[in-house]
């Protein structure tokens, strides 16, 4: 009798593992989400991390007009000194904390009205895929397109810019 009572303990015990590593596993989880904002000539993109445990980003990638880019810069027709960006791939990896962000491309327009209409212009074409893992190397996508920037851009302006 005692050996069965030891047998139904471990059994017990192995099981109480289990369920406290799926609890872990779901606790831990990544929520991320593609943010953008456009205020006062401060034009940004980011990720951001909502979740309790660490986001790991494997890659980004852009797409525009049925093409596949690594980096942001490849979708603009922009002064790349005009405009601050980042680059995630195979040998770059970057970690967001919970409650934390990444910039993926941030800007602040003091000029003309023209150049921000130029800026959100080309902003508004391009759609983000961001791959990360959780540290359970669970693998996760999101995904936004940056349509958007163009909500208050008319009819004339997206036709001439």
């Amino acid at each position: 009798m005692t050996v069965l009572v030891s047998w139904l303990a471990l059994f017990a015990l192995l099981y109480q593992v289990y369920l406290q590593r799926v609890h872990n596993e779901k606790s831990l989880k990544p929520l991320g989400q593609i943010d953008l904002e456009d205020r006062q000539g401060h034009i940004y993109v980011r990720v951001t991390n909502n979740g309790l445990g660490p986001m790991i980003v494997d890659r980004l990638i852009f797409q525009k007009d049925g093409k596949s880019y690594t980096a942001i810069e490849g979708c603009l027709e922009l002064d790349s000194r005009s405009y601050t960006r980042i680059s995630v791939n195979e040998s770059v990896r970057k970690v967001i904390l919970p409650n934390g962000h990444l910039v993926i491309f941030d800007t602040r327009l003091e000029a003309s009205e023209g150049d921000a209409q130029r800026v959100r212009q080309q902003l508004s074409l391009i759609t983000l895929k961001v791959e990360f893992h959780d540290i359970y190397d669970n693998k996760m996508t999101i995904e936004r397109n940056f349509q958007w920037f163009a909500r208050h851009m008319s009819e004339r302006n997206q036709t001439s810019l």
